[in-house]
This record gives structure tokens, C-alpha cells and sequence, in this order.
């Protein structure tokens, strides 16, 4: 906006017309038989404003036959007194520079004549005669240029701060917290070569993104260990905030640590499981549970060592008619006797009822909320939709947050590596770009 501002004053420049100004001097001096040298000070300011007054400006128009009025000379004059001196200086001010010149040295000569004809012993000369100025005198380039960089930035600070007491988005932890009355969980940190490579399996073991996904596993284990949350819902308030590549990722974590893990492809909808992990997605959860295939046929073992994983299957057009079935409560207890931690990929909260179905047969669920996107207002309506439904939310995960807020609240990266890190490996402005 300053930048903007200084346009205009440019633009203001350009077009408008620009005026000259041009002066000229006439001294004020005592006759020689004075034995004083100077002129009282009040006198000289006197003679000034004759000199700038109408009685001038009325000579000057008869002296250059001018068709203007005498108040319209009169405007363009002024007749200031050089500081400790005797000399009055007549300043001219009009478009045309051959213009300015004539007037001023038309009204000093004009003055000259009139205090020669006055019964005064002072007598009055042109010391100088007014010259063609080479520049314009208005409008003035730099305080134009300060004045519009000034006026722009206000206006941006005004922007600013408009835009920041309308935000009501999610942009701290403390603010998800409070929200959503949960634990915050983790934070990711926003990664623009995430689109080519979602999965933590690509990365470096010491990457910014697969240390965050392993403080989430890690806070996920300690979260409650006196009720068994083994059957755990992964979803958003609305799409692209990241929850199938959080989904994702944390089952390959805690694949990783040990543990044997069964990963669902719950959205029936717009399903990225399957896509992200590279398997088969024509028979899963869909044909499960019409009785096509039977469960062990369908699960398929993905490229991490104690990682199952049951896709979405042929996508049907009553999805939420099919998970609030006998059949898929069946399923997730067969599957929560059989693995140690089951993750459901549900879609979102807002949009659909899936996820609330998915999230009431589940021992809790994780909400991922997009840094800086999410509102309070949808995670807050997004907690209602779980607890109306008797669901209990376990806690949050903060997705593509900017690296500067992952290291002022200590998530994201482990000891040792610190916010330097993260700006080699990380972009710290999250792109608008969807990405689930």
C-alpha cells in the first residue's frame, strides 16, 4: 500500500500542470546625506505589503496590457523581506515561465516608480532582475512522494489491522486448544514438496515432517492410558486441511514402533488413501461389507512392515447408509480384536455425516485443523458434531503451520533440530493449494 501510495503521488505529478515561479529585488536605501546607513525595520515591511498588494497588482495589468483582473494578478504575488536586510523581493508564480518573469519584474518596477513619486527621502532600485527558473516550483516531487508513501502506508496498517480483527482462524496452538476444549497433539509443519511426496516414507529420518509425525505418535500413546483407544478416527472440518496424509503417516509411524496397525479408508467420498500408498482400491471397505469379499482377502499389506491397510472399494451413492450399519460396527470390532491401533480416514465433519458416524462406533477421534484456514467458529461446530453423537474428541493435530510458529511453541522438531533446519527443508508461507 505505500508502494500504491507513491504512485499515485507519481501519477498525480504527471498529470498535473505545473506552475513557475520567478522573483526579483528591489532595495530600499536612505538617501546618502543620512548619516545612517539602514531603514527601520517597520518601514521596509510596510513598503512589502505595498509591494504584494492590489495597488501593484493593478499597475502590473496596465504595464503588460493584461485581460485578467486585478485580484487575479494579485494572487499570484508576494513581497517577503530578506531577513536583515533592506531588500524586498517580489515573487511571481504562474504557469508560464516568461509569464512569472514578466510579472515580477513588472511589479518591482512598478513599486520603484511609485515610491519615487511618494514625498519620502528613501529611494528604491532593482537589484535584481527576475530570469526564466528552470524547474517548476509546484507541485513539489518530494513531499508529494513522502506524503503519498505516508498516506499508503496508513492505509496498509489500517488494512492490516482489519483484516487481523476479522480473522477467525486457527493460528496457534493455544487458540486450536481452546477451540476445540482438546489436547493439541502436534503440529506439522507446511511443506511445499509435501504434494509430490505426502508420505514420510520419501523423507529423511531427520526431516522436520517425519519428526512431527513422530511426536504425534509418541503424544497419541500417552494420551489417556487408562481407557483403551485403539479404534481411532481420523478427520476435519472441511477438505484439503490434510487429514488422509495425517492419517497416513501416523499409521506408518506407529507401524514403525512396533505396532500391528489397520488403516481404513473411511471416506467413501473422496477417497486418497489408497492413491497416497499405492494400493488397490476396487475391493475394500464397500465389498466388506455388502459380504463380496471376505475381510482377510481384502486387506491388503502395505510397503511398511505391520501396516494393513482396507481401501475405500467401488464407491457407493449412499455412503452414510452404509457405515451406520450392523455390519460395519461388526467389522471395526473384528478389526479392533485383531490389530493393535485401527486408524479410520473419515471425511469431514462439516460437509457430512460420515465422519460422526464413523467417530461414535471409534474410541475417539483426531481433528486436523489447517493453520491459518480453519476457523474457530467451523472447529468449534466441528466438536459439537462429535459430541452430539456421544464421540469423544481425544485431541488435535495443528497442519501446514509456518515454521516460525512450530519453533515458538516447540512442536514439530526434536531436540537438536532447531527453526534453521526447518528453513532449509520447509516453506514458511502455506500455499492455498488443496491438499488432503
Amino acid at each position: 500500500m505505500a508502494l500504491v501510495g507513491v504512485g499515485l503521488a507519481v501519477l498525480y505529478l504527471n498529470l498535473a500542470t505545473p506552475r513557475y515561479s520567478a522573483h526579483a529585488d528591489v532595495l530600499i536605501a536612505p538617501p546618502a546625506s543620512q548619516s545612517t546607513g539602514a531603514v527601520a525595520e517597520r518601514t521596509v515591511e510596510s513598503y512589502a505589503h505595498v509591494l504584494g498588494g492590489r495597488s501593484t497588482a493593478a499597475r502590473v495589468v496596465e504595464d503588460l496590457g493584461l485581460s485578467g483582473s486585478t485580484g487575479s494578478v494579485d494572487r499570484h504575488l508576494r513581497a517577503t523581506v530578506l531577513h536583515g536586510t533592506s531588500v524586498l523581493r517580489v515573487t511571481a508564480d504562474d504557469e508560464s515561465r516568461q509569464r512569472a518573469v514578466d510579472l515580477s519584474q513588472s511589479a518591482a518596477e512598478a513599486f520603484v516608480a511609485w515610491l519615487g513619486g511618494q514625498d519620502t527621502e528613501l529611494k528604491a532600485s532593482v537589484v535584481e532582475d527576475a530570469t526564466p527558473p528552470s524547474d517548476p516550483s509546484s507541485p513539489a516531487r518530494v513531499p508529494w512522494l513522502v506524503l503519498g508513501g505516508l498516506l499508503g502506508l496508513l492505509a496498509g496498517l489500517a488494512i492490516a489491522a482489519a483484516r487481523n480483527a476479522a480473522d477467525r482462524s486457527i493460528h496457534s496452538p493455544a487458540e486450536l486448544e481452546e477451540a476445540s476444549g482438546a489436547p493439541v497433539l502436534g503440529a506439522i509443519a507446511y511443506d511445499r514438496a509435501a504434494v509430490q511426496t505426502p508420505l514420510i516414507t520419501s523423507l529423511g529420518t531427520h526431516h522436520p515432517r517425519f519428526e512431527a509425525v513422530r511426536i504425534l505418535r509418541t503424544n497419541l500413546q500417552f494420551l489417556d492410558i487408562d481407557r483403551d483407544n485403539k479404534v481411532i478416527t481420523i478427520t476435519s472440518s472441511l477438505a484439503g486441511e490434510g487429514k488422509s496424509t495425517t492419517a497416513c503417516n501416523l499409521a506408518i509411524a506407529l507401524a514403525q514402533a512396533g505396532s500391528q496397525v489397520a488403516l481404513v479408508e473411511g471416506d467413501l467420498r473422496r477417497p486418497r488413501v489408497s492413491e497416497y500408498l499405492g494400493i488397490e482400491k476396487s475391493v475394500g471397505l464397500t465389498t466388506v461389507l455388502v459380504g463380496r469379499v471376505a475381510l482377510d482377502a481384502a486387506l491388503q499389506q502395505a510397503a511398511t512392515p505391520g501396516l494393513d491397510v482396507l481401501a475405500s472399494g467401488a464407491l457407493p451413492p449412499n455412503p452414510s447408509e452404509i457405515l451406520q450399519t450392523n455390519a460395519m460396527r461388526s467389522l471395526v470390532s473384528e478389526l479392533r480384536h485383531r490389530y493393535d491401533v485401527v486408524l479410520i480416514d473419515a471425511p469431514p465433519l462439516l460437509p457430512v455425516t460420515d465422519a460422526s458416524l464413523l467417530a461414535s462406533i471409534s474410541d475417539g477421534a483426531i481433528l486436523v485443523v489447517k493453520h491459518g484456514e480453519t476457523g474457530l467458529d467451523e472447529v468449534r461446530t466441528a466438536t459439537e458434531r462429535l459430541h452430539s453423537v456421544g464421540a469423544r474428541l481425544l485431541g488435535t493435530v495443528l497442519s501446514m503451520s509456518p515454521v516460525k510458529e512450530l519453533s515458538r511453541y516447540g512442536y514439530g522438531y526434536g531436540y537438536g533440530y532447531g527453526p534453521e533446519y526447518f528453513a532449509g527443508a520447509t516453506d514458511s508461507k502455506p500455499s492455498r493449494r488443496s491438499r488432503r
